[in-house]
């Protein structure tokens, strides 16, 4: 990924002046604590003039150290915005390196002949969709269509990770949450064929799924509002 080798040093540098503007803050405080000792110990034996310019130099160094806290608050923003345009970046790559995989693993398997026996009878558009996560996920890769591609288990062996693996990651809180468990998306994920559905997107394991069923599919939810209206 184009610049993405200086983030080490882009990172090592904002760093660096995060420990400065704390030095400073440090040093600020301390000026502040010695100008308030020294106006209590003396305002009895000040005129008013002398008084006033006293609180007038603690409140500059207030000023100056809320000045260093608000520019380390701004450098660290900006230090979580460089970063997180990295990562989607690669997130943005991961995902067409991995459907150019999955691409090219269903194209030899359907050119071998033991493939084209069993693809003769699959139909060529399905509702269910089968996702598989990263470090994170941008906006652009949440499930959006019910739409699966049947590819061969080296494929899915290959571009799965596992549901502990995921929930142990941190996790952008923006990211959308699914399924019963209201987790990110990971893993082999199925959509309900309900277009009412709240949910719509669950994961294999949370409705006691290994595979993908025939036909049409319809969450525990939908399954028991049905038979409600029934």
């Amino acid at each position: 990924v184009p610049g993405i080798e200086n983030l080490p040093c882009e990172l090592q540098r904002n760093f660096q002046l995060m420990r400065e503007l704390d030095q400073r803050t440090e040093d600020k405080k301390a000026e502040i604590d010695s100008l308030a000792a020294e106006y209590i110990e003396s305002v009895k034996n000040m005129l008013p003039e002398e008084r006033v310019n006293h609180l007038r130099k603690i409140q500059t160094a207030y000023s100056k150290c809320k000045e260093y806290s608000d520019d380390k608050v701004q450098l660290a923003m900006q230090t979580y915005e460089m970063v997180d345009k990295h990562i989607r970046r690669l997130d943005a790559d991961l995902a067409r390196f991995e459907a150019d995989l999955k691409d090219k693993l269903e194209v030899s398997d359907f050119e071998s002949p033991a493939s084209r026996s069993l693809k003769k009878g699959r139909s060529q558009k399905d509702k269910r969709g089968s996702r598989s996560r990263g470090r994170r996920i941008s906006e652009e890769d949440t499930p959006k269509k019910k739409k699966l591609k049947a590819g061969s288990e080296f494929a899915d062996n290959i571009l799965s990770v596992h549901p502990s693996d995921v929930l142990d990651m941190p996790v952008d809180p923006n990211e959308p949450t699914y399924c019963l468990c209201h987790q990110v998306s990971y893993g082999e994920m199925i959509g309900c064929d309900n277009p009412d559905c709240p949910i719509e997107w669950f994961h294999f394991a949370c409705v006691d799924l290994t595979t993908k069923p025939k036909g049409k599919w319809f969450c525990p939810r939908c399954i028991q509002e049905r038979k409600k209206k029934k």
